[in-house]
């Protein structure tokens, strides 16, 4: 897991941001000279620019996708430091501007005309080490193409095993991602609950479910032979041989997503799945 190991306090609306971070698309030729249109408009503002892990920023600016959004939100978990999405990517749900309007958003954010919404975490516990996730846990066949047997309880209740290709456990801004295509529900920014859903069950019973915070789920891989690979955020962690266990739960930490003061989670939902 990548995080950063500064503190800060994030501002709240109305404070002026006097020093950002800018965390960019790892393929630079996605976002064009964006980087120098921050630039020019931070030294306009009068702000300093920063990389991120020197000091204490008041803001990150993220240029790029949901991809781009969810590493930036990643790098500062505990830091508290709020992150501003400009999309330059596909869909760019979580954030909060088109790249073609930089001109506009940027002065505004910079002047402290934003406002912060605080997502909630996942910890996933696994003898790999525990692990944080923005987005998602997901348990999933390590031999793409062959089902698995999953056994899930919920808050020390077994729910019995379930055939399929894998179980996602998502977060609220998780929720409109792998979740999302698999018919997973959709939740809110702000939520303190965490979905679960599986991935292709052999069942006609297999519903998602919504769990509040202290309802932990622990996932065990009950297939004869065939190992499971774990997940979190998308990347590989780890591996459940058979008989092999996973506890997952609402996590202590949280991720600042900052965003203009119109919008909401409403408008971005109706801005990317019209």
């Amino acid at each position: 897991m990548s995080s950063s190991s500064t503190s800060s306090t994030p501002p709240s609306v109305g404070d002026r941001v006097t020093r950002a971070a800018v965390f960019t698309h790892g393929l630079p030729g996605r976002i064009g000279d964006a980087e120098s249109r921050v630039e020019r408009l931070a030294a306009e503002a009068g702000v300093e620019l920063a990389p991120l892990g020197e000091g204490s920023p008041d803001l990150v600016v993220a240029l790029g996708g949901d991809g781009t959004m969810l590493r930036a939100l990643r790098a500062t978990l505990g830091t508290a430091m709020p992150v501003f999405g400009v999309n330059f990517g596909r869909m760019g749900f979580l954030t909060s501007a088109e790249g073609e309007r930089l001109e506009d958003a940027l002065p505004r954010v910079f002047a402290g005309e934003f406002r912060i919404v605080e997502l909630c975490t996942l910890a996933a516990a696994l003898a790999e080490g525990d692990q944080v996730a923005v987005n998602d846990v997901v348990v999933t066949s390590a031999q793409p193409g062959r089902m698995v047997e999953l056994g899930w309880e919920v808050g020390g209740e077994e729910l019995g095993s379930q055939p399929c290709d894998g179980l996602i456990c998502c977060t609220p801004s998780g929720s409109t991602a792998y979740n999302l295509s698999n018919g997973g529900p959709v939740m809110m920014w702000g939520l303190e609950a965490m979905a679960i859903t599986f991935v292709a069950p052999h069942s006609l019973h297999a519903r998602p479910l919504v769990l509040p915070r202290g309802h932990d789920l622990i996932v065990t891989n009950r297939s004869p032979t065939q190992h499971v690979t774990i997940l979190v955020d998308g990347n590989s962690v780890g591996d459940l041989a058979p008989g092999g266990r996973l506890s997952v739960s609402l996590g202590g930490q949280t991720a600042a997503l900052a965003v203009l003061p119109e919008v909401s989670f409403f408008s971005r939902y109706h801005a990317v799945f019209p």
